[in-house]
Parts: C-alpha cells; structure tokens; sequence
C-alpha cells in the first residue's frame, strides 16, 4: 500500500504494429491519470520554478520526449557550435523560442496540459514531443511497456497513454487504496506515417539544408 492509503496503479502498454513488427520504442509512451469523480487532485510533482530542459546538440532534441507538470518552465539550450530554434505550432498554444547561439538557452512555460510537437526552424530533422500533463501522476514504461503510476489516492480516473506513432487513447481504472494491479492499455500505430513537417512559417524547409528523413 502506499503512504496514507493511497495505492499503486501497475499495467502494461501494448501498441499495435504493422504487419506484426515489434515494438522498439515503448519506453518513449507517457502514461499519466486524470481524476475523473471521487479523486483528491494532486499537487504537480515538479514543482514551479524549477526549470526541466530540452538540450539542442548534433542536431537533435535531447530527450525526445520531455515529460512535465503544468506550470514547469522548460528551457531549450543550445549545446551546438552553431545556432537553433526551439518553436511548436501546436493550437494547445504556439511558441517561437527564437534563433540563438552555442551557451545560451530560452524558456517557455506552457500554460495549457497535451502534447507539444516541437521543431528547429533551421535543422529540419530535429523533432521532440513535450508532454505537458495536468497532474502529479505520470510516468513512462520500460521497455516491456510495463508502468507503475505510485502513491495514487482511490477514486475513479482516467488512465492516458500517449505515443508519437500511435496518439492519444484512454481507459477509466478506479483506484482502491490497494491500487490496481493490473490496468492494460492498447495504442494503434498501423496508420503511422512519418511526414515531413513545416518549418514555423508553414514553408516547406530549403533543400539546401541537407536534412532528410
């Protein structure tokens, strides 16, 4: 059990693949709990004011996938010898971090929970998710796709699983202070196909950049 009476939700993410093939990639999904009726809301486990970070090195996003709280800063810093940009045209809210160079970094504070795609307005191959969930209850599953979402109060909530190939599913758990030993949650990606995205004017990028797919 966990601490006052709070228990431990335990499952397992299967995404389903084309033609069979397996998944590689489990342990870039977010799994993450929304009280739905009779559930005590949480304070954010990150708390304000403690930045998470997004680095831009070899011309790529480091992590790809870059969970936080509502109301956490995240800050982008450019680790390349060169310049980036950090922007998401996500309706959830826009950002454009700007052009800057090797040492410094810019932040944003996302102000709306969901998934952010994220992009360099110059490297056409640098993608990221950020992953803005609305409580203290999330976490990512190990390879196997094997989660543990700890010290939940009981009530009824709604289990969230979220992966770039697959998007957005749900199901309703209801937590006892015994938790729930086994909440399985299925996502589809056999409609996944990798698009070339736009750059933040929603042009296509300059062949001249030599960044490719």
């Amino acid at each position: 059990l966990g601490a006052q009476g709070t228990g431990t939700v335990r499952g397992r993410l299967t995404v389903t693949e084309r033609d069979g093939e397996p998944t590689k990639d489990a342990s870039e999904a977010v799994v993450w709990l929304v009280p739905v009726a009779g559930a005590t809301r949480q304070a954010p486990r990150q708390a304000a004011g403690r930045p998470a970070e997004i680095l831009m090195q070899g011309r790529q996003f480091a992590p790809r996938v870059r969970v936080v709280t509502l109301g956490t800063t995240v800050e982008f810093p450019n680790g390349d010898p060169f310049r980036h940009n950090a922007f998401s045209n996500s309706p959830l809210g826009p950002f454009d971090l700007g052009l800057y160079g090797k040492g410094e970094r810019h932040a944003v504070t996302p102000t709306k929970a969901g998934v952010y795609p994220v992009y360099c307005d110059i490297h056409a191959r640098m993608r990221a998710h950020l992953v803005v969930v609305p409580g203290a209850h999330w976490g990512q599953p190990g390879v196997d796709g094997r989660f543990e979402l700890a010290g939940v109060p009981p009530g009824r909530y709604a289990l969230h699983a979220w992966h770039e190939r697959a998007g957005q599913a749900y199901r309703e758990v209801t937590v006892t202070a015994g938790g729930v030993e086994e909440a399985p949650v299925a996502l589809d990606a056999r409609g996944f196909v990798l698009q070339p995205h736009k750059n933040k004017f929603g042009r296509d990028y300059p062949a001249r950049t030599g960044d490719r797919y």
